[in-house]
């Protein structure tokens, strides 16, 4: 039995989850077919999703076909839930991109099509709503080659009753020495065509394509059959047992379910899982497997390898963990640029809200929930307003008390610009420890990277292992505003620890009070975040769109000019451009299109104007000091960080 995991993705309205029901009918999944507008599709099974219409959550729903078994993943196309969509990109074998004939290629078609080539993901097309009035194939066609890639192959007339035909045949040969040689000789065996198609699919050099209407169950039937045909499965069942988290989900009783790709092996339930989380290892064992099928779960004594199932029994493993023979943990690149303050009635307890958006954290770790200690307040990171909207919703719903959230602000970061050494002491009366840190200023984009050139004679390699793990514990405030500090190399150079009075926690506060100091001395520079855009308008219009993004601090590429369009790219801060694209669509009347892709952060615009705005108070920050702790006469006392480096014991 084939074991494979298809994941749909589209821009918002291209008919997805639509298709998604046409498949999961005609694999006998379910009974009846939903629709959207209807509110009783299959996947859309929340009712926030019901009631917006929109994919919020990645569902996934189990479909035979022909002795093959199936999981489905119908991902969300709003860019506001980009990070529900990554985590699952990253688990699946092929992915069915779903294009509109009448709008064509749309700005989350392009985000989603960079981020499969990213992960080499397999890809086919599907061309949607044929049946529409203003569809175009043939230029959906065209806007495909243009904007996306060049090698895509109709399966119309190039794959005809599971035979390679002679146009899809000729277009192989152009891409592959060896398909060329049998082109050229004349060869006309089909399963050498067949192996060889699905060979330059799995391999990313062909992107096939179909059309039709799912809403009138129009093509879908022939393109089930042309998937199962041309998809391969490389999984070793016989492998030991390695796996993938791509989520965590609690049921209505609070249960934690861990939801595993099985990339190789077998589990059964009461096998023990090793794995780490922060500082700690854990060794678990699975109570219990579940199959998860839309909103149905079915308990199951094992898994093999290729299939996505839920397990009960682990307590604080994380999403991207791996498992087993897999031992790395995945980092994602969807990046909030929205920070939000939680708001909630004084009769609600802190610590029961706190609690909540914990649980809320460990299924979508991007929120990265902080609790303000000194200002006693709630911290969450999104990637929009319409996330912030469905948070209240889903918070009523699960929880049973209502939220609210403060005015979105813009996530700012902070980096330096020159290289510094700092110096942390920390030496109240029975705790010792010393720590000298390089600071230099890393790429863009780099975040945090750590080295050390510090000798193990000089300080054990496990109080060294120990500096390192405080300086990733935690994000680092930084002097200007006291945004997160990133692009910094820190370079261990020498460190000094007591055999009788060094204890737990020495290290960290000698690690935190070193960059702290560091970061005195050195010229810090706010960092705000950019979005790449891509801009598509009629040469009428060009000239006010240029005005408005020079406007916006924003930067561009000489526009390209094709007829009547013109393609505008570049750069500009999130900040001044968020809103835009509501503007955009009201001058253009709907007919441009612009893409904003967070590309990064860089210098920020205005950096005096928001350092005023915000006001931070580096004295008074309780996470951090600069300071240092010496003894003198039995008793621990305070040295600025501007006096010490001279009382520093290893200079």
């Amino acid at each position: 039995m084939k074991r494979l995991t298809i994941g749909l993705f589209a821009h918002v309205d291209a008919g997805k989850t639509t298709f998604a029901e046409q498949l999961l009918y005609h694999t006998n999944s379910i009974r009846s077919r939903g629709r959207v507008d209807h509110q009783d599709a299959y996947l859309d099974s929340h009712e926030i999703e019901r009631a917006r219409g929109i994919t919020v959550f990645a569902d996934q729903a189990i479909m035979e076909y022909k002795g093959d078994k199936y999981h489905l993943i119908d991902t969300p196309g709003h860019v506001d839930f980009s990070p529900e969509m990554e985590r699952a990109l990253q688990i699946i074998d092929y992915a069915i991109v779903i294009v509109s004939a009448v709008e064509g290629v749309q700005g989350h078609t392009e985000t989603v099509w960079q981020l499969l080539r990213k992960h080499d993901i397999p890809t086919f097309f599907f061309i949607n709503k044929a049946d529409r009035v203003g569809a175009d194939i043939s230029q959906v066609e065209e806007d495909i080659r243009q904007q996306l890639t060049g090698d895509i192959s109709s399966l119309t007339d190039g794959f005809v009753a599971g035979r390679v035909a002679e146009p899809l045949r000729e277009m192989m040969a152009e891409r592959d020495e060896s398909m060329l040689e049998a082109f050229l000789e004349g060869r006309d065996d089909p399963g050498f065509w067949l192996e060889g198609l699905r060979r330059m699919i799995r391999d990313g050099r062909l992107f096939p394509y179909a059309c039709g209407s799912a809403l009138q169950d129009s093509g879908v039937v022939e393109f089930l059959e042309q998937l199962h045909l041309l998809t391969v499965a490389e999984y070793d069942g016989d492998a030991p047992f390695g796996g993938r988290i791509y989520k965590i989900k609690h049921d209505e009783s609070g249960v934690r379910q861990t939801f595993i790709k099985a990339v190789s092996g077998r589990l059964r339930v009461r096998d023990l899982l090793a794995y780490a989380s922060g500082e700690q290892q854990y060794e678990e064992k699975v109570t219990r497997m579940l199959w998860v099928n839309g909103a149905r779960t079915q308990a199951v004594e094992q898994a093999e390898a290729g299939d996505l199932f839920a397990v009960l029994g682990l307590s604080a493993a994380e999403v991207g963990q791996g498992l087993g023979q897999l031992e790395d943990k995945l980092v994602y690149d969807a990046e909030p640029t929205l920070q939000a303050k939680v708001e909630f009635p004084a009769s609600l307890h802190v610590q029961q809200v706190l609690g909540a958006f914990r649980l809320l954290n460990a299924e979508d770790p991007s929120l990265n929930v902080v609790w303000n200690e000194s200002l006693q307040e709630i911290h969450i990171r999104v990637m929009g307003l319409i996330q912030l909207e469905v948070l209240e919703q889903l918070v009523k719903e699960r929880f049973g008390f209502a939220i609210t959230f403060g005015q979105p602000e813009i996530l700012y970061k902070e980096t330096i610009q020159s290289s510094v050494t700092g110096y942390g002491h920390f030496e109240p009366l029975r705790h010792y420890a010393e720590v000298h840190l390089l600071l230099e200023p890393g790429e863009r984009g780099s975040g945090l990277e750590f080295t050390s050139v510090c000798h193990p004679d000089d300080l054990g390699y496990s109080y060294q292992n120990l500096i390192q793990t405080h300086l990733y514990e935690r994000e680092h405030h930084g002097l200007l505003t006291g945004m997160p500090v990133t692009d910094l190399k820190i370079t261990l150079l020498r460190g000094a620890a007591h055999k009788e009075h060094t204890h737990g926690g020495d290290f960290r506060e000698a690690t935190f009070r070193a960059l702290r100091q560091g970061l005195e001395k050195a010229e810090n520079v706010l960092l705000e975040p950019y979005y790449d855009f891509k801009i598509k308008v009629s040469i009428d219009e060009m000239g006010r769109v240029l005005s408005d993004i020079q406007r916006a601090a924003g930067v561009f590429e000489p526009p390209q000019t094709s007829g009547s369009q013109a393609v505008i790219t570049g750069r500009v801060p999130v900040s001044t451009f968020m809103s835009y694209s509501t503007e955009f669509a009201s001058f253009t009347h709907g007919r441009g299109s612009i893409r904003c892709v967070f590309g990064g952060y860089d210098r920020c615009h205005n950096s005096e104007e928001v350092i005023e705005r915000l006001g931070y108070r580096k004295e008074a920050d309780p996470l951090y000091t600069s300071s240092s702790i010496f003894c003198a006469k039995g008793a621990g006392y305070s040295v600025p960080w501007a006096e010490a480096e001279a009382k520093m014991h290893l200079l």
